[in-house]
């Protein structure tokens, strides 16, 4: 079964008012899908997050190429190879060929891996939560507060982005708001060193809805991370970056982490993202993904957490929740999956599952020159 074409739809979309975390300001949003359908008119499709003018030029003239003649089936090894060009885009790969062999098999993406534990998997809603206007903790909360309003139970929020003393009385602000009706996680995108991480302990300890403090500090600082651990009253977690098995050992191993976060779009391509799930439970840790880039991706980790084995025997708190963006960003309704209570039905049709939204992707195509 050849791969007869591939069709590719970079999306972009820029923000009304920007918002960011601790590494900056995001002011648009972008997306590139694409198709690939084999010469039997079998399809699969695909995401990945880059540069839009940089994906567009390597798929025309790489990735594209390379592709068209393969025998589709021949995922591992095809993945594999545009890994050494392009790691993203080869995640991107792996979700439309696994989806090809799917439907070629008439399955579910959940039957092709072996059937699944569960029809339901909970989702987090994950903000941004700085912007450039002054009353910036206000409008954070008003966001967070419609979220929890419509059916939300957890939500993530941003720190390290400001001082120490503007973040904390925008999470204690959040706290007296949710009073006790939601768990909260709080993100600081690798922004401390250990001594500033320790500080936020003094709140921690008079909290019990914090779910996890995620990413403290930079990643390569494992003794740090095993000495947080160590001085914290709430979980550790982390690895949204990190590609492959290999690399996460080292945080596993050292005991630096109590939750893992892979990102389906950001690994090896979905087997190898599969394979860091078990790892996590083979250490014995929990795992969240992070799937804040894309729908797609996001859909491949539901999957993914509803194959995945239960961590804990503890009714309802069997699988962990999938990060679910709750920002102001049309690429997320390109997937036609919503939460209901906090919490997805998975599709259980052929493949996928479901209709990618082709107005989505004609209404938000990347012109090519505005950026």
């Amino acid at each position: 079964m050849k791969i007869a074409r591939v069709d590719t739809f970079p999306l972009f979309y820029p923000l009304k008012q920007p918002y960011g975390d601790a590494n900056g300001y995001k002011h648009y949003r972008s997306s590139f899908l694409f198709r690939i359908t084999t010469e039997s008119g079998v399809t699969g499709w695909g995401e990945c997050t880059d540069w839009l003018p940089a994906l567009t030029v390597g798929f025309e003239e790489r990735i594209i190429p390379y592709l068209v003649g393969k025998q589709a089936l021949n995922r591992i090894p095809l993945v594999d190879h545009i890994s050494k060009w392009h790691q993203r885009a080869a995640a991107g790969v792996s979700m439309a060929l696994t989806e090809i062999a799917a439907n070629y098999a008439g399955l579910s993406i959940c039957e092709l891996w072996g059937g699944s534990w569960r029809d339901s998997v909970p989702v987090y809603a994950s903000f941004q939560s700085y912007t450039e206007q002054e009353e910036w903790a206000e409008h954070s909360l008003e966001l967070v507060s419609k979220a929890v309003a419509s059916g939300f139970h957890q939500v993530k929020v941003k720190v390290g982005g400001r001082t120490y003393k503007e973040d904390l009385s925008h999470i204690l602000k959040l706290e007296e708001a949710l009073s006790g009706s939601c768990e909260v996680i709080v993100d600081a995108n690798q922004s401390y060193d250990y001594a500033a991480a320790c500080r936020w302990e003094r709140a921690f300890k008079d909290w019990d809805n914090i779910l996890w403090f995620e990413e403290p500090l930079p990643l390569d600082r494992v003794r740090d991370y095993q000495l947080l651990r160590s001085s914290l009253s709430v979980p550790v977690a982390g690895g949204e970056n990190v590609a492959n098995t290999e690399k996460f050992l080292p945080l596993l191993r050292d005991g630096a982490l109590d939750i893992t976060q892979p990102d389906p779009a950001h690994t090896d391509g979905i087997d190898e993202y599969r394979n860091l799930l078990t790892l996590s439970r083979k250490f014995g840790l929990r795992t969240s993904p992070h799937t804040f880039d894309g729908a797609l991706s996001r859909l491949y980790a539901l999957f993914a957490q509803a194959c995945l084995a239960p961590w804990s025997k503890m009714d309802k708190q069997d699988i962990e929740p999938v990060e679910w963006d709750a920002m102001d960003n049309p690429f997320s309704a390109i997937i036609p999956v919503q939460p209901t209570a906090g919490m997805v039905t998975i599709p259980n049709g052929v493949g996928i599952g479901v209709d990618v939204d082709k107005e989505i992707l004609e209404r938000y195509r990347w012109d090519g020159f505005s950026y």
